[in-house]
């Protein structure tokens, strides 16, 4: 504890704090000296001359710490690999915050939907400490300081491809789930290529994404891209060849030899990949099977096709009607699932020869969650936020769509439309002569001359485009461009690494709130939400160093069948032995009112 001594100097004592008050009191006194918080004064004093090997971590006896919740997280965040950064970064120049400290608190502060580190400034640095066996979190200065000297190891493409080929192993996936995200940029540094926003429905500078997901949302890796490269170019030229390296199939060389229609894997996408040829060579050189919804569907199938199935989404039983038929497309064959809903046909196609059709449109229309992974991710972890602003160079020989090409194709466009209402007016005018009044018919004249002659003037415009378009080349490399608009691209290595944090702590939520499931096993939403509220609990911190035990005890929640489902959590908690990182103590849960 902090005590005021009579003679106006502060005494610094290792012992009980327990209440807020308390703890309130001894933050104040120790602001006069180092900061709000920063009672452990010898430590960081070693630290500012860089003598301190590492940080202790020491647990004291506090009373209702805010967010402490967050702890009952820890065991899913080391199962999800938080801590296989190890393999890929080494330690921090010497200071009071090292590595190891710095991601987990990353993890409790996203955790905690405390989504920058400018929010840090509203929060209490010392009470927050009191959950990591600290005596105060760095402030938000110091945070990117340790985040850029991190990220200058250039380590995360790394780490995000252990990680996910440590959760494709675990969980022995085949089913990946393939789509693009589209990250706005309102900056003025970076001049980045424009792409279409579908929840915006507008074409706007960005940073586009193109994430690889399992059936349930839970991410695996992603990969940017450069420019403005399309679905179906970065399966070919990246993600397919990211996925045959990094991620091991689940079938070995022997199976996939005695069964000719086993795939290596399965690739799970929407219409902006559509190409049965690519989905043909797919198949012929990789053994990679596609499920894709169909394009240009015209004809709509016989009702007596259909017959109705029972399909279990998520728990939830659902009712369709499907049918199905053999397809050439392309010279391509594939197996088409339609599924009727009163008027409408929906049509999915696959290459994947296994595959019952109640599967097939059970993982076809399991992409939404893939979806709702986005969604959530930007609501609750602002993964849109750009944290880095420095730019970078693209390749010189990268090729790029001219943007002058660009343009010209979008005047032409602009001209053949009025050309087209022009013609609708003109057309309109000639039909109203022929049933009017000749008396009129001087009038309906005059006005079509007047269009007639726009029409021309707007045909010779259309000309002079077409001229000057067939002069311009479709596609340029990167150094053949004008300065003024030259292509370049954000430096992603800062958001890549708080992004795997951030798919961690996805995983490590979703894997808490499935353990809800006997008591919440109808909405992942309720059951997300109670997640959500014990992060946000009070919670007493009591260590036993003697017994070498971190107790937890929550505090109540807000009905009793929460507490009833939080306090059987807590055994399935304390029977994984749970390590606090940094000390011997094995964490022990429990919920106060039980």
């Amino acid at each position: 504890m902090v005590t005021l001594k009579k003679n106006g100097n502060y005494k610094i004592e290792r012992g009980l704090v327990r209440l807020p008050s308390h703890r309130n009191e001894e933050d104040v006194l120790v602001s006069q000296i180092l900061g709000i918080g920063a009672s452990r004064i010898e430590e960081r004093g070693l630290a500012a001359a860089h003598q301190l090997e590492t940080t202790p971590i020491h647990f004291e006896f506090c009373e209702s710490v805010p967010r402490a919740g967050v702890l009952f997280l820890l065991p899913f965040l080391q199962q999800s690999g938080l801590f296989s950064y190890e393999e890929h970064y080494h330690e921090l120049d010497k200071g009071y915050y090292f590595i190891d400290f710095i991601v987990l608190f990353l993890a409790f502060m996203y955790l905690c939907r405390i989504k920058n580190p400018e929010q840090l400034k509203y929060l209490s640095p010392g009470e927050f400490g009191k959950i990591m066996g600290l005596d105060r979190i760095p402030e938000a200065k110091c945070l990117r300081v340790k985040l850029k000297e991190i990220c200058r190891q250039d380590k995360s493409e790394q780490w995000n491809m252990t990680l996910a080929k440590k959760w494709s192993l675990e969980e022995e996936n085949e089913f990946y789930y393939i789509d693009g995200h589209v990250q706005v940029y309102t900056g003025y540094k970076a001049k980045l290529g424009k792409k279409h926003v579908a929840r915006q429905k507008l074409c706007l500078p960005g940073m586009q994404e193109f994430w690889v997901n399992n059936k349930e949302g839970m991410p695996y890796f992603y990969i940017s891209g450069e420019v403005n490269e399309k679905l179906l170019e970065m399966l070919e030229k990246t993600i397919i060849p990211t996925l045959l390296k990094e991620i091991p199939s689940k079938y070995t060389e022997k199976q996939l030899q005695s069964d000719p229609d086993l795939p290596r894997f399965t690739i799970v996408f929407d219409r902006e990949a559509y190409s049965p040829v690519f989905f043909q060579r797919l198949w012929e050189q990789y053994r990679i099977a596609v499920l894709t919804y169909r394009k240009n569907v015209k004809e709509s199938w016989n009702e007596t096709c259909f017959s109705e199935y029972r399909v279990d989404i998520q728990g939830s039983e659902t009712k369709m009607e499907l049918a199905e038929k053999s397809v050439e497309l392309d010279h391509a064959s594939m197996r088409e699932i339609r599924r009727s809903s009163g008027e409408h046909q929906t049509s999915v196609i696959t290459t994947n020869k296994k595959l019952s059709i109640i599967m097939v449109a059970l993982h076809m229309f399991s992409r939404w969650t893939q979806e709702n992974f986005f969604k959530y991710m930007r609501q609750d972890y602002d993964f849109d936020r750009l944290l880095q602003y420095a730019v970078e160079q693209i390749d010189k020989d990268f090729i790029v769509v001219n943007p002058e090409y660009s343009n010209n194709a979008y005047y032409l466009k602009k001209i053949r439309e009025k050309i087209s209402r022009r013609m609708a007016t003109l057309f309109k005018l000639q039909e109203d002569n022929l049933n009017d009044d000749l008396d009129n018919a001087n009038s309906y004249l005059k006005k079509q001359l007047s269009i007639k002659e726009e029409l021309n003037d707007l045909k010779n415009q259309e000309n002079i485009l077409i001229e000057t378009r067939a002069q311009i080349p479709y596609k340029i490399k990167i150094e053949d461009m004008p300065d003024n608009i030259k292509y370049n691209k954000l430096h992603m290595e800062s958001k890549r690494f708080q992004n795997i944090i951030k798919m961690i702590c996805y995983r490590a939520e979703t894997s808490f709130a499935s353990l809800l499931s006997p008591n919440f096993n109808k909405h992942i939403n309720e059951k997300r939400a109670l997640v959500k509220s014990i992060i946000n609990s009070h919670a007493d911190i009591i260590p036993d160093y003697q017994n070498k035990q971190l107790n937890i005890k929550l505090y109540t929640q807000s009905n009793p069948r929460m507490n009833i489902a939080i306090d059987k959590v807590c055994h399935l908690l304390n029977e994984t032995l749970t390590v606090y990182p940094g000390t011997e103590l094995v964490i022990n849960y429990k919920i106060a009112t039980i």
